[in-house]
């Protein structure tokens, strides 16, 4: 029923995903400049601050929150379209890629949530780090999506290391420089 329009719908899933990861990495971008916004003297903290939530709660509500649910329900057409998917290893392990990114696009509301409430409890650092988490996920499914049962669980494991460490050090670089 769904077969002829397979293509469109994998093209329409493919630009929700896209979406929403474009949302999941701004969206901490915000929390670090409200952060930074928040300890600023008086008029500028106000003044930033409510830009700050402003321009996150259009970004979450708007863009990240219907890309994430557009995506997951082009994603539920294509496996019933392809059921077969469902039986092989590597949807199993994207799955569970796609259930950590669930956990992170909820706690990343959460912190959202706070923000605005002014309740302010993560430093800038914190969001440098927290934000590497959906770079760490899109990388993850991606290549488990191109590779399938080619991709090598060993492998794999050692690359989203090396991709890991490589972030910290990132980030660590940039808090150095930032100082000097």
């Amino acid at each position: 029923m769904l077969d002829p329009y397979y293509n469109y719908i994998k093209a329409l899933h493919l630009i929700f995903v896209i979406t929403w990861f474009a949302g999941l990495f701004y969206i901490p971008r915000l929390f670090i400049y409200h952060i930074e916004a928040h300890q600023k003297g008086s008029p500028e903290r106000e003044i930033l601050g409510a830009q700050m939530k402003l321009m996150a709660k259009r970004l979450w509500y708007i863009i990240t929150w219907p890309s994430a649910i557009l995506a997951t329900f082009f994603a539920l057409l294509l496996l019933y379209i392809i059921p077969s998917w469902l039986l092989q290893d590597w949807m199993h392990i994207k799955l569970f890629f796609v259930a950590l990114l669930f956990f992170y696009h909820y706690k990343t509301h959460r912190i959202f949530k706070a923000f605005q409430q002014d309740e302010i409890g993560y430093s800038s650092l914190f969001m440098r780090i927290w934000n590497e988490g959906a770079t760490i996920l899109l990388f993850s499914i991606v290549f488990l999506v191109i590779l399938k049962s080619s991709f090598h669980w060993i492998f794999g494991v050692l690359a989203l290391v090396g991709l890991a460490v490589m972030l910290m050090l990132g980030i660590k670089l940039y808090q150095k420089v930032r100082k000097d």
